[in-house]
């Protein structure tokens, strides 16, 4: 008898732990995903082509609300977790609902999970979403570029569409965002590395992801996604940590695994936030993982014209997961009204239409910023009419993109650009030499 399983997920991991442990395992049969945390993602199926030969008719993903539901009408033995950015607290809440049904309740490690490149990966996760993690993997790139190397960027999974059309994907210009219909959370993440001239690759099945990336790479960098754990095995691990949230070091999953698995943590931020919050992550980093070189870094945001902002309302509009899930109040986008002088910071929560409205009730703590949400066409809409209703005279984008390739404002949107900058000792080069 198979075991029967049932993967919980968000379109990324879960689909990764099934193709590398569970697709061609005769022991187990799953039999259902569930999904949550990204809108839409639910009511779709893992399809017969990716699912491999035992399961012919593929998977079905449904909400995660399903959950005690379909663990006893499938009597399902074990259900393993496998998406990220959740506090310890709700990890266990899970654990309960699901061994209250009757099931196991498993986490899968990466001795399991981790695929072997042929070539040199870099990883670079985070303690929580928003920490900074791309524009470390930008700073990487580029001084392993300055050293004649070639780097491709594999971007931790984002299959919102066609999961059959997004099993492999590379991204070298914008021609392919447009060609793989990338929604604005894909754009965030693949835009700026494309802006210099690096090649990212993302998509469903990261084995083959991953040997097609290593016929054109010297050394691949894992761009990782939320505060997830790499999907490759590395030979040079790094962990973004935010002092903004500095208890978090220790409080979420999996980003305390990250802390722990850390060859060096870099923590980011250290211009904005309260020195004792530096300190505080710097004692839980020593404390968790000794032996981890621990950097400190600078996130110096630029604006595209700071005398647009001077002396006006302002709307700002911040990287969606950042300040949802990722339960930031603000990001790039706040910080650079204010220190570019607004006059005023509206609150858009008066003006949001249909899934946006739904997305400020939901997060509660949003006031003062729009969540940059754009995981379809329908949201796009939403987003572009909250942006027009806003009464204000300019808009503030800190955001990765630019939004006016998306949609179309009626009132000036001023762009916001942030690159790490490491402080003091050591350098990433240093570091980056030593391996």
């Amino acid at each position: 008898m198979r075991a029967k399983v049932i993967i919980m997920g968000a379109a990324g991991r879960d689909f990764h732990n099934f193709n590398v442990y569970f697709r061609d395992n005769a022991n187990y049969e799953v039999v259902a995903f569930t999904a949550t945390q990204i809108p839409n993602i639910e009511g779709r199926k893992y399809p017969a082509s990716l699912a491999g030969k035992l399961y012919p008719r593929g998977i079905e993903i449904y909400p995660e609300k399903d959950l005690p539901e379909l663990i006893k009408k499938h009597k399902v033995e074990q259900v393993v977790l496998a998406y990220s950015d959740l506090n310890h607290v709700d990890v266990m809440h899970k654990a309960s609902l699901v061994n209250a049904a009757g099931a196991d309740f498993r986490l899968m490690g990466p001795a399991q999970t981790e695929v072997k490149a042929k070539v040199p990966v870099i990883a670079i996760c985070a303690v929580r979403t928003g920490s900074g993690k791309s524009q470390t993997t930008r700073a990487i790139a580029s001084i392993l570029r300055a050293k004649g190397r070639r780097v491709v960027a594999i971007r931790h999974p984002m299959p919102y569409g066609d999961l059959e059309k997004q099993a492999v994907q590379r991204f070298a210009t914008y021609a392919d965002l447009d060609k793989h219909e990338c929604t604005i959370e894909e754009r965030e993440e693949y835009e700026p590395h494309i802006d210099k001239g690096i090649i990212v690759y993302a998509g469903v099945d990261y084995e083959k992801i991953l040997r097609q990336a290593e016929k054109e790479a010297d050394v691949i960098l894992w761009d990782g996604g939320n505060n997830d754990t790499p999907f490759y095995k590395a030979d040079l691990h790094i962990v973004v940590a935010d002092p903004h949230r500095a208890e978090h070091a220790r409080l979420y999953y999996p980003g305390e695994t990250n802390i722990r698995m850390a060859d060096i943590v870099i923590i980011n931020k250290v211009d904005t936030a309260a020195p004792q919050n530096v300190e505080l992550v710097k004692k839980i980093v020593e404390e968790l993982n000794p032996r981890a070189k621990i950097i400190t870094a600078a996130s110096p945001v630029t604006v595209e014209d700071p005398k647009a902002i001077k002396g006006k309302t302002v709307l700002v509009i911040e990287d969606g997961p950042t300040v949802t899930h990722g339960e930031m109040k603000f990001g790039a986008g706040f910080i650079a009204a204010q220190k570019s002088g607004a006059k005023k910071i509206v609150d858009p929560r008066p003006f949001a239409v249909d899934s946006i409205k739904e997305t400020f009730a939901k997060y509660k703590h949003l006031e003062n910023v729009l969540p940059a949400m754009g995981y379809g066409n329908h949201q796009v809409k939403d987003l572009e009419e909250t942006i027009n209703a806003t009464k204000c005279d300019v808009v503030v984008s800190g955001t990765p993109i630019d939004l006016n390739r998306v949609l179309k404002a009626n009132k000036p949107l001023i762009r916001v650009r942030y690159d790490l900058q490491v402080l003091g000792e050591p350098k990433l080069e240093e570091v980056l030499a030593k391996y």
